[in-house]
């Protein structure tokens, strides 16, 4: 029998020893082996052991050690995280071959991210919310310039964590601020408190609540802390890029929603007005600077900072329909992003990311089912019906116009509208451009293809019948409340 104490830490101790298995295997195997998934069925068998005793817990508000939480907030949160990391490990198969990429190393450390991941999502404690940041940030930080011969590689790892030790400073300062204020750093005791100051005007509690915001916004990819985004993801690989562009992104959505829509939800009258502007802006930037980007990479770099505004939206609006929003746009923007990144590692090459957008002139030709599931992909981030995309968008849009932030809702409708216009293009350069070289043969491997097909079938599953999942989603986010 697993103690009690130890319940609510079974999903990440699952991924953790799957994660020592992985560096096992890396000290002993035949480095002459040309096959590299059983390491990464490894992983998979982790990350399955991970949702399954995430399901068992469901409704048991289990909970360990006093600072890990086993709510359904938590467990949402974690079957997404799962989803994500089973989808990185079979896209990755066949594209860290091709690369030349550590099989043992890689798999080790996208494991070790998610299990930091989990953490964040579960801690209701702000300082082991802290430490699972920096656990899933080395693990990232790496990932960034694992290859080692790539320059640009090595210059996005090196911003990424410049920026990123920048951004925890802040971060742990907004904690100390927090525990010299309360007393404490455990969620409940700081709502607590903060519920009996509702009405003081202490600057200094205002102080804690705009550092920590610093610190979750970095993570988020939010104006005016995005200046990151860009340069990590056109530098680091594809796969990588899409994992950290959504696993990092759950994680952080998900302890931001923990802390302020509980813990300073007695001061959201002060910071609601800030995060108002900064999703406004950070719509804005991702859509306009979006439209002017030639490389996919980086125009799905300012597509996430897009993202990130919606999702604040949703936490600005903190209504019924908003925080249940916020959850199922997560689980559909992950698998939708994830997807879309998996089809530019495929397409890429050891010496050419093929990233470009030139690069995908004519691939109805070449490819026609990479084409076809790439546009799936495409018209689900624009928020075409009906696909996941554009149910999380309308679920987002009517919790803002439900809680009166109309101007808010009108932006995201309009920067929607016109980032349809570069996801249009991509689709129309695969289907209506002759690719004026020929293109090179690419054996899509039956484990990839598996891992996209699955994709696109979640994205029809939440686009067609998504009330299923918003129901989870809306009981998962009523535990922390």
């Amino acid at each position: 029998m697993i103690s009690p104490q130890l319940h609510a830490i079974v999903p990440m101790l699952s991924v953790t020893l799957a994660a020592l298995a992985c560096m096992t295997w890396e000290a002993f195997r035949d480095k002459s082996e040309p096959d590299q998934m059983p390491v990464g069925a490894l992983g998979i068998v982790g990350l399955i052991g991970a949702g399954i005793s995430a399901a068992f817990l469901w409704n048991g508000n289990a909970a360990s050690f006093g600072v890990v939480s086993g709510d359904n907030f938590g467990l949402f949160v974690t079957l997404v995280l799962v989803v994500v990391g089973i989808l990185t490990i079979m896209f990755s198969s066949q594209v860290i071959t091709r690369d030349g990429i550590p099989a043992g190393e890689y798999y080790t450390l996208i494991l070790f991210a998610i299990a930091g991941m989990i953490m964040m999502a579960t801690a209701n404690d702000l300082l082991v919310i802290f430490i699972a940041l920096e656990v899933l940030s080395l693990a990232v930080y790496v990932l960034t310039g694992i290859r080692r011969e790539d320059p640009r590689a090595i210059e996005a790892a090196f911003k990424y964590f410049l920026l990123g030790a920048f951004s925890s400073a802040f971060f742990l300062y907004g904690i100390a601020f927090t525990f010299g204020l309360t007393g404490s750093t455990h969620l409940d005791r700081v709502g607590s408190y903060l519920a009996a100051q509702s009405l003081s005007d202490n600057p200094l509690i205002l102080v804690a609540l705009g550092l920590l915001l610093v610190g979750f916004a970095f993570k988020i990819s939010a104006v005016p802390f995005h200046m990151w985004t860009p340069d990590a993801y056109e530098g680091a690989p594809a796969i990588v890029t899409g994992f950290m562009s959504t696993g990092v992104k759950a994680a952080a959505f998900a302890a931001f929603a923990r802390v302020f829509l509980s813990s300073f939800e007695p001061f959201s009258a002060d910071w609601a007005p800030i995060v108002w502007v900064i999703a406004a802006a950070t719509m804005i930037l991702g859509t306009v600077v979006g439209v002017a980007q030639s490389n996919l990479k980086r125009m799905l770099a300012y597509s996430s900072i897009a993202h990130g505004g919606y999702l604040l939206v949703g936490l600005v609006a903190a209504n019924e329909v908003g925080k249940a929003a916020i959850l199922f746009y997560l689980a559909a923007y992950a698998i939708t992003n994830l997807a879309a990144f998996g089809v530019i590692a495929l397409l890429g090459a050891r010496d050419r990311g093929n990233d470009e957008l030139r690069d995908y002139a004519g691939l109805w030709q070449s490819h026609p089912a990479l084409a076809g599931l790439m546009t799936v992909c495409l018209l689900s981030l624009g928020g075409i019906p009906p696909t996941a995309g554009f149910i999380g968008k309308w679920y987002i849009f009517s919790a803002a116009v439900s809680a009166g932030y109309y101007g808010l809702a009108v932006i995201g409708v309009l920067t929607s509208v016109i980032s349809v216009f570069f996801y249009l293009r991509v689709v129309v350069m695969m289907y209506m451009q002759e690719r004026g070289t020929e293109a090179p043969r690419i054996h899509v491997s039956a484990v990839s293809m598996t891992a996209l097909s699955l994709s696109i079938a979640a994205i029809f599953y939440l686009g067609i019948l998504p009330a299923q999942v918003l129901n989870l989603a809306a009981q998962s986010i009523a535990t922390i409340f």
